[in-house]
């Protein structure tokens, strides 16, 4: 990624607009995603060393790649030229990848599918997938690449229920304004491949899984719906999930018949903590939110700002938090705590967003937005959000910058950001403005950053 592309119209006329991109470089750069399998998978002759765990590539027939997620491609990259001739063959599922990845390797299948709304190119993956873990043994190993965005991208329905289904679900519960840890909760229940769906599949194989973290706190069986590892979530939950949102009137039949037969035990559940398929399993983060947060903040110290890493674990309403961190702005200001100017305060996570209107943005645009009337008047203060993947919701943008004097630039053009606020079209506030960040596909996926940068 070019850090020019991160230049908005207030950045470029700002003194201190290139020292900002560099800190937003920083995060993003921390998280790459081959230095991240760089960092945990390395080779010395016939041993591969994964995360400290030592495997003796000699003790496997076929060695077996499959990644899914935005990062997949270039995680997938990396493995391969460690694994050298060891590698057998590969599927990888990514939304979208540059150039230079098309016909990377002849063994490894690239295929594009849809995110946040699945389609048939996700189930067809999927299959391809689930096809070629029917056939491994315990003499192979598969090393599963997984990244941010792998729910959507690896969609594989339970018999009973129809693609269609699940894409009405997906939109229903994004709209409702549930967390990733509720969606992904009711989407474990619903999948052949979520839930430890995959390690079951894979099982007898030695089963390694390389994950970059899109999810609050890491938790394993969240990230990407936990394919490869025990689902502590019941049937019950999933059900509790549709009730708390009132959206079970709003959904296909096939959804609640199939939920409520398994909490019935009418169904099998998904696999458990001491289930045998989990015995030649290992699982390892290599890379997060909070890596990034503190790449920035060390950048920001570089550059002789006070820093301040304040969360890596901001959720809610995208609006609450928003009002939350320009408050902050605010003390800053007046009173110079929690940090003094210049400062650099980080706080990291996803929040969510109730839809209620009929406008374009995303989580982070709408924080963003949510802040232009209380960051009004503060001289030298910007507050910036910024998606990893520099994809916010359905747009081109990867987050928003506002600055002291946004709310009188937007009155001069006749724009009222509570009136965008309401109808949830954060995207056309900012775009004209000239504010949208635009930093492109980042080819990785760690969660969402806000910074707040005072001088």
């Amino acid at each position: 990624m070019n850090p020019k592309r991160l230049l908005t119209k207030s950045l470029r006329k700002s003194p201190y607009g290139e020292e900002i991109i560099k800190i937003l470089a920083a995060a993003l750069d921390a998280v790459d995603p081959i230095t991240a399998v760089n960092n945990h998978l390395a080779r010395r002759d016939e041993e591969l060393l994964i995360s400290n765990k030592q495997y003796n590539l000699k003790d496997y027939e076929r060695v077996f790649i499959v990644g899914f997620g935005k990062a997949s491609i270039p995680m997938s990259q990396a493995a391969i030229e460690i694994l050298g001739d060891h590698f057998t063959s590969g599927i990888a599922i990514t939304k979208s990848f540059p150039p230079q990845f098309h016909n990377f390797h002849p063994n490894l299948s690239i295929i594009k599918a849809s995110h946040p709304i699945p389609d048939e190119s996700c189930q067809i993956s999927a299959n391809q997938i689930i096809e070629l873990l029917t056939k491994t043994t315990e003499r192979d190993l598969v090393i599963f690449l997984i990244s941010g965005g792998g729910s959507a991208l690896l969609t594989a329905p339970t018999p009973d229920v129809e693609l269609g289904d699940i894409i009405e679900l997906t939109k229903t519960l994004l709209d409702c304004g549930a967390s990733i840890d509720e969606i992904n909760t009711v989407r474990k229940h619903l999948s052949l491949v979520k839930g430890g769906g995959l390690a079951r599949l894979a099982a007898p194989s030695q089963v390694v899984a390389l994950i970059l973290s899109d999810v609050v706190g890491d938790p394993l069986d969240m990230i990407a719906s936990g394919p490869t590892i025990a689902d502590p979530t019941t049937f019950d939950d999933a059900l509790s999930i549709l009730n708390k949102y009132q959206i079970i009137s709003h959904l296909p039949e096939t959804i609640i018949d199939h939920l409520t037969r398994g909490k019935n035990g009418e169904i099998p559940e998904t696999p458990k903590a001491g289930d045998p398929i989990f015995r030649k399993t290992q699982n390892s983060i290599i890379g997060n939110n909070f890596q990034a947060a503190q790449a920035a903040i060390k950048q920001a110290g570089f550059y002789g700002l006070n820093t301040l890493l304040l969360t890596t674990s901001l959720e809610g309403e995208a609006r609450h938090a928003g009002h939350f961190l320009a408050s902050i702005a605010r003390q800053i200001d007046a009173t110079g705590d929690p940090v003094q100017r210049p400062a650099c305060v980080v706080a990291g996570g996803e929040t969510t967003v109730t839809i209620t209107g009929g406008g374009k943005g995303g989580r982070n645009q709408e924080l963003a937005l949510s802040t232009v009337v209380k960051m009004a008047g503060l001289d030298g203060a910007f507050l910036i959000t910024l998606a990893t993947d520099g994809e916010d919701g359905p747009t081109d943008a990867g987050g928003a910058v506002v600055v002291g004097d946004s709310l009188s630039r937007a009155q001069l053009k006749g724009l009222d950001p509570i009136e965008f606020l309401s109808r949830n079209d954060s995207y056309h506030f900012f775009d004209l403005l000239g504010d949208n960040l635009k930093p492109g596909s980042t080819s990785t996926n760690v969660g969402d950053l806000t910074f707040i940068f005072e001088f």
